[in-house]
């Protein structure tokens, strides 16, 4: 049977169509959910190293012995400084996200073995999270308890987020202290936040949060009252007040309100929610709740990996792997 030289090049353009479809869609998607594809994440875990290093046997110990001296007074302290520094390891503790962090690179490397763990002495390093052309390594990055971070640090997260990536707060109380890493010595020491500021010489009374107004302006919450008594009306994820963010920006996009009151008469209902902010080109995804009291619950595990697939950042590049649920 002859075949016209129309026909043939009809069944040639469908060939190559279907060559593409065959070669091209599997690289570029991967089935998700109900029928949805995603397309694939490069994703960082920061363990927050320094601020277990600050609860091991240091830093509130020093805030115990001292925590009669009047807040916003200059009274210098010399003496115990040595609390003021700690060692660095990568161990985290219950203080420190230990719980969110093991059991969320588990649950995400069951199906994504594009997982990296680091360190905040990784993050303190601005080579961990950009490439040489200064463009992102990664897609999103995934903070716990980091309630201690360096200046270094600090910025490189805010670049992180300004150059287009998601930064995905799980806890409460992030950023509220500023230390000094030394990488020769594997040590950090506080520089200010906590109530505290220290030279190295004396300590004294300071600011509770180092970056107050900053982190309103790029996160879009602070730190709330830790010892407030706090109740959720809205609690689907059976979470108790532990330490949470309240949102200060008139940006942030709530997702999910907690309804959350306090006892305290004087102050103000803080608005305690799960919400979004977009900071330049990049976007801040906060759990607004300590996440890491219920992160192996079901239900709050579905919803993250659904915030996980909707905020994913759409200029990245495609590759095989897929967030698990």
């Amino acid at each position: 049977m002859r075949i016209s030289v129309s026909s043939s090049i009809i069944i040639i353009f469908i060939a190559i169509g279907l060559i593409v479809v065959i070669t091209w869609f599997p690289l570029n998607n991967i089935p998700r959910f109900n029928g949805e594809f995603l397309k694939i994440l490069n994703i960082a875990i920061i363990k927050p190293t320094f601020t277990a290093a600050a609860y091991h046997k240091s830093f509130y110990k020093f805030y115990f012995l001292y925590s009669s001296v009047p807040p916003y007074i200059r009274k210098n302290i010399t003496s115990d400084l040595n609390l003021l520094s700690s060692d660095v390891t990568n161990r985290t503790t219950a203080s420190s996200s230990a719980l969110s962090i093991d059991y969320l690179t588990q649950h995400l490397k069951t199906s994504n073995p594009n997982i990296q763990v680091l360190t905040d002495a990784d993050a303190d390093n601005v080579d961990s999270l950009f490439f040489n052309n200064g463009t992102n390594k990664y897609d999103i990055v995934i903070l716990g308890h980091q309630e201690y971070v360096t200046q270094q640090e600090y910025d490189n997260l805010k670049h992180f987020v300004s150059n287009g990536g998601t930064l995905v707060l799980m806890d409460g109380n992030v950023f509220i202290a500023e230390v000094k890493y030394d990488r020769n010595a594997q040590t950090i020491t506080l520089v200010k936040g906590h109530g505290w500021a220290y030279n190295g010489k004396s300590a004294w009374k300071s600011v509770r949060e180092r970056w107050k107004n900053e982190t309103s302006q790029w996160i879009g919450s602070n730190s709330f009252c830790f010892s407030c008594s706090v109740t959720f009306a809205n609690d689907p994820f059976q979470y108790r007040h532990h330490e949470e963010q309240f949102l200060t920006n008139p940006n942030d996009i709530v997702l999910l309100n907690y309804h959350a009151s306090t006892s305290i008469k004087q102050m103000v209902r803080p608005l305690i929610a799960t919400y979004e902010l977009n900071y330049q080109r990049g976007k801040i995804v906060a759990l607004g709740i300590y996440s890491d009291d219920i992160i192996a619950n079901p239900k709050f595990n579905e919803y993250f990996d659904s915030l996980l697939v909707k905020y994913a950042p759409h200029n990245m590049t495609p590759r095989i792997i897929y967030i698990a649920h």
